[in-house]
């Protein structure tokens, strides 16, 4: 399917920018862009509401995070969602991902609590993994007091994708139940060779060569880069995960990675609703001012995630 026209109207806006690319530029840079692009493009009028939200902190690995708690419309009590942003470990945070928070929040009806985790190259990998799992461990433990019942789910977009599925496994290895794991587009395996990383390598967003500036900033160079702690796909054991929605776009280098990981949480008899988004590229989980369809694709994937979350 071609690329959906208002997804590429989008793109075509960016490159009239001229701005500097990602991998060209400082950490500092990479972050302020992230925000003008994603908090600093929205209308104020149109922002979806939710029901209540409120700033908090909740504890990491080595000390207290930043959060922000979305509670849905409706009479709860609901399930509990800890949410982690995406930007590659490096360039994320709260506000940049506070539109997909609260879409998380009311497509599931879940209270969600997106976590401030710690940035590299501050705070290089396991960092990010181990204040996710501390977090989630958290979230899922006081969730009566945030509102939810007794339902606890993880989700997360691209590296937010990636800390979800650690901590899925992570929590599963505690015996912290997980009733569902919401992956969307997720990074999996970093040294993987994959059709999607050179059909989509230039010209939807993320490029190749951003990748590439993620992973140097975050992953110091004597890590073993199959640790499941950085690459879930190459956990030994994948039985017995909660049930997953795994959302891929079609023009998305990171395409056939969710889709890889996806398979193989069948094959160990995990229950896995994946869906590859034609038209869509990486972020779109973002773009639904924009399109229509990726709008819909929102809608439709969390959707889903709450019907996983209420069994």
């Amino acid at each position: 399917m071609p690329l959906d026209p208002n997804i590429a109207a989008v793109l075509a806006m960016l490159a009239e920018l001229d701005h500097k690319p990602l991998w060209e530029g400082t950490v500092e840079e990479g972050r302020e862009g992230y925000l003008a692009l994603t908090r600093g493009t929205l209308d104020p009028d149109t922002v979806p509401p939710v029901a209540h939200t409120e700033e908090l902190t909740v504890p990491g690995a080595v000390g207290e995070l930043r959060a922000r708690l979305y509670r849905p419309e409706g009479e709860g009590p609901f399930p509990t969602v800890a949410f982690f942003h995406g930007g590659g470990w490096v360039i994320g945070d709260l506000d940049t991902h506070d539109l997909m928070a609260r879409e998380v929040c009311r497509g599931s009806r879940a209270v969600v609590v997106s976590v401030d985790y710690r940035l590299a190259p501050e705070h290089p990998f396991p960092a990010a993994a181990e204040d996710a799992v501390a977090a989630a461990r958290w979230i899922a433990g006081h969730a009566a007091e945030l509102g939810g019942n007794d339902s606890f789910g993880v989700a997360g977009d691209s590296a937010g994708g990636n800390l979800s599925a650690v901590v899925a496994q992570q929590l599963r290895a505690a015996g912290v139940p997980v009733a569902a794991q919401f992956l969307i587009y997720p990074a999996v395996d970093p040294t993987g060779s994959y059709a999607s990383r050179v059909e989509n390598a230039e010209g939807y967003f993320l490029e190749k060569r951003s990748m590439d500036w993620f992973y140097r900033h975050y992953v110091p160079e004597v890590v073993d880069v199959k640790d499941p702690l950085l690459a879930p796909l190459h956990a030994a054991d994948l039985g017995g995960l909660p049930p997953a929605v795994v959302v891929t776009a079609e023009f998305d280098p990171l395409r056939d990675e969710g889709e890889a990981y996806a398979e193989a949480l069948r094959t160990a008899g995990v229950p896995v609703d994946v869906q590859r988004y034609a038209g869509m590229i990486h972020g779109f989980f973002d773009m639904g001012r924009w399109s229509p369809a990726a709008q819909q694709a929102v809608e439709e994937s969390s959707a889903r995630f709450g019907d996983l979350l209420r069994g």
